[in-house]
């Protein structure tokens, strides 16, 4: 349903933008940036993928960019040249972020709380107690939409082939029935801080679902949700 060159509008002042297939450790991803419009005006970007000169027209379309997010540490290929494209936009990052990339210059560190100039639109809390993963998740209020990044993925079985599909069937995150990888879920140390990041997203009011890789739900997220992240109680 996207073009990866348009912004598809997915509710109330939030759009998705399709980017390139990108390969980590060789397995292909498909990947997706969402566009938040705030109550400001200003663009905050989710994950952003390659900018190439039919995206960047479709951004600035919708507005000036504000806000460039990398979700956690590994969601980091794009930020730099989304910051030279943007160079009045400020660059958050996932809590771990700079252990990876101490390269890469920030202006905010993201937290389980929202800072005041995004708070009134978007809520936000770490996934935690996971060794590695350092992702954070969000909820965009007025749409009543949760982005997630890596930490729930359902790729679509139509976009991939074998051995690709038979893998991601395998690690729990192929099509509809998708949710955390197994690496993920097998390396997620603190249960007790993980669960409890988990109850407080089920918490807030939301319906409909972006995710960085694969299908999206518009409607019926909250209970998709809550059984992709189950697995936290057995």
């Amino acid at each position: 349903a996207i073009t990866g060159s348009v912004a598809e509008p997915f509710g109330e002042d939030i759009w998705l933008l399709d980017g390139d297939r990108v390969r980590m450790f060789g397995i292909p991803f498909e990947t997706r940036t969402c566009l938040v419009r705030l109550n400001s005006g200003l663009l905050w970007v989710h994950s952003p993928v390659a900018l190439t000169p039919e995206r960047l027209k479709a951004v600035t379309s919708l507005g000036a960019v504000g806000f460039i997010i990398a979700p956690n540490k590994i969601h980091s290929l794009e930020i730099v040249p989304w910051r030279s494209a943007f160079p009045e936009a400020q660059v958050w990052v996932s809590p771990r972020f700079h252990e990876r990339h101490q390269e890469i210059a920030s202006d905010g560190v993201l937290t389980d709380a929202a800072p005041k100039i995004w708070a009134d639109d978007i809520q936000q809390q770490v996934f935690h107690g996971h060794r590695f993963l350092d992702e954070v998740v969000f909820l965009h209020v007025k749409s009543r939409t949760l982005i997630v990044t890596d930490l729930i993925q359902k790729h679509d079985p139509a976009r991939e082939h074998a051995p690709w599909r038979w893998l991601k069937k395998w690690a729990g995150i192929l099509g509809e029935k998708g949710g955390s990888a197994c690496d993920l879920r097998a390396s997620t140390a603190d249960r007790d801080a993980a669960r409890a990041a988990r109850d407080k997203i089920l918490s807030w009011d939301f319906d409909t679902l972006v995710i960085s890789h694969g299908l999206c739900l518009r409607s019926g997220a909250k209970a998709e949700v809550e059984r992709a992240l189950a697995w936290l109680d057995r």
